[in-house]
C-alpha cells in the first residue's frame, strides 16, 4: 500500500501552525502531511474544502481534526474510498442533526461562552474570538504564557453559522476512529469527549491528565503517536 497521507484540520480559535509539533513528529516517520487552512465559515463549506483536498490525493488518507475540525472531517468524507481512518483530537464527533453548540452544552463544564468576543459582519453573521486576556486559561492553560499570548493574537475566528450548523450522516459510523482528549478541557467538557468516543466505537481512547484544549500544541508527541496508530492500522 502507498504510504498514507495525513491531513490535519484545525478548529476554532487556532490555525494550521497549531499542528507544527505534531507535524515534526510525523515527518520523523517519513509521512506525507498536509495541514489545512480551515476557513471556519460554515460546516458545508469547510467540509467541501477538505473533501476537495482528499479528492486530489492518490493513495490512502488519514484525517485528523482538532475541536470543530472533528466535525469537519466527519462531514468531508463523501465517496472517497481512499479515506481509511479518522482521528479526533480534543474534537467534536457529532451525530447526524447535532451541532457543536448543542453538543458542548449538553454536559456541564464548558466556560467558553463567557470568554467570547462577537464581531458583527456585513453579511449578517458574527465572528467569534476568544478575548486575548482570557485565551491562556480558557484554551491553552498548559502552554507557556508567552506561547499562549502569541496564539491568542493569531487565532482564527469561528463564524456563528459554523457553530450552529448541523452534521450530516457522520463518517465515524463507517470508518475506524481514534480519540485523544484532555482532562481539563474548558471548551468541550470531558464528559462530552468520553460520550462521543464511546458512541463512535473508537479503536483507542486516550485521556491526557492535566492537559488543555490546545492538545496539538501542548501534547504533540501523544497526538502524533495516536495518529501513527491509525496509520499502522490501515497499513
Amino acid at each position: 500500500m502507498t504510504s498514507p497521507t495525513v491531513i490535519l484540520v484545525h478548529g476554532a480559535f487556532a490555525e494550521s501552525a497549531s499542528w507544527n509539533g505534531v507535524i515534526t513528529h510525523l515527518h520523523e516517520h517519513d509521512l506525507n502531511v498536509i495541514a489545512v487552512a480551515n476557513p471556519l465559515r460554515s460546516l458545508a463549506g469547510d467540509a467541501d474544502i477538505v473533501a476537495g483536498l482528499v479528492a486530489s490525493i492518490a493513495g490512502p488518507v488519514v484525517l485528523a481534526g482538532h475541536s470543530y475540525g472533528g466535525q469537519v472531517i466527519s462531514n468531508a468524507v463523501r465517496d472517497q474510498e481512499q479515506v481509511k481512518a479518522l482521528v479526533f483530537v480534543a474534537a467534536f464527533a457529532p451525530e447526524q442533526g447535532e451541532s457543536i453548540a448543542e453538543l458542548s452544552g449538553r454536559f456541564p463544564g464548558s466556560t467558553l461562552g463567557e470568554t467570547l468576543n462577537a464581531v458583527a459582519l456585513p453579511d449578517g453573521s458574527t465572528d467569534l474570538y476568544i478575548r486575548q486576556e482570557r485565551y491562556h486559561q480558557q484554551f491553552a492553560a498548559d502552554l507557556p504564557a508567552g506561547r499562549a499570548a502569541l496564539d491568542a493574537v493569531t487565532q482564527r475566528p469561528l463564524n456563528d453559522r459554523a457553530l450552529q450548523d448541523t452534521s450530516d450522516a457522520p463518517a465515524w459510523r463507517q470508518l475506524p476512529s481514534w480519540f485523544i482528549y484532555p482532562e481539563l478541557d474548558f471548551n468541550i467538557p470531558l464528559a462530552a469527549h468520553r460520550f462521543m468516543a464511546e458512541r463512535a466505537g473508537a479503536r483507542e481512547r486516550v485521556e491526557i491528565a492535566g492537559a488543555s484544549h490546545a492538545l496539538p500544541a501542548s501534547q504533540p508527541g501523544a497526538v502524533a503517536e495516536l495518529i501513527m496508530q491509525a496509520v499502522k492500522a490501515i497499513a
